[in-house]
């Protein structure tokens, strides 16, 4: 009997944990080769975030740090579409292998924030990590900021747009990713957007 490939087991476990929390509340061959020791342990980190488990660990305390871009909940709904509100303004996540900048490889350009267009990541910042959302190795410098989030005797750090707070997701450290960092920043594609500053400079 064939058994499924690990990712299409990881959107299974996705989809039913995300059902069960709706019931309760209402990279190239030679690349896939060096990182394939890294993808299921990765991968399994990573869903504390997901929700049901995402339910029982992702972080209860209130931001309270004063960004500059103060908006209500009713304001951010009006600029955000369901699932970026889902995920920017009440810290959720997207489904692993699913987001539309996981496989996203541009050799220029600038990833901003889906909330307010802050600028976040450069292309030459991201890499392919295997774990299943896109992956960076360092931000544009006071782009993001951390927090820490010590509940239920886990440690991981949240990362969020410095200018609006929205949520992006988790920076891990000492993976050991051929990286100048040693960090990834496992983000959300849905708290983001691409500009290519080529582009848009040829259609001027």
């Amino acid at each position: 009997m064939r058994l499924p490939s690990f990712p299409s087991i990881v959107r299974t476990f996705y989809t039913i944990s995300n059902t069960t929390t709706s019931r309760l509340v209402s990279p190239g061959p030679a690349s896939q080769k060096a990182l394939a020791p890294f993808t299921r342990g990765i991968v399994l980190k990573s869903m504390p975030t997901i929700p049901f488990l995402g339910s029982l660990f992702s972080s209860s305390a209130k931001d309270m740090t004063d960004y500059p871009v103060k908006k209500s909940d009713d304001e951010w709904r009006a600029v955000l579409n369901k699932e970026q509100f889902r995920i920017l303004r009440e810290k959720g996540t997207e489904a692993p292998f699913a987001g539309v900048y996981d496989k996203h490889s541009p050799t220029s350009g600038t990833y901003t924030c889906a909330g307010c267009n802050a600028p976040l990541y450069r292309a030459t910042h991201k890499f392919k990590s295997g774990c299943g959302w896109p992956a960076y190795f360092d931000s544009i410098p006071g782009a993001v900021t951390r927090h820490t989030d010590r509940t239920f005797g886990m440690e991981r750090t949240e990362i969020v747009c410095s200018n609006c707070g929205g949520h992006l997701g988790h920076v891990f450290k000492g993976e050991g990713y051929p990286t100048p960092t040693d960090e990834r920043h496992c983000v959300n594609s849905v708290s983001l957007t691409f500009r290519d500053e080529e582009v848009e400079e040829n259609k001027a």
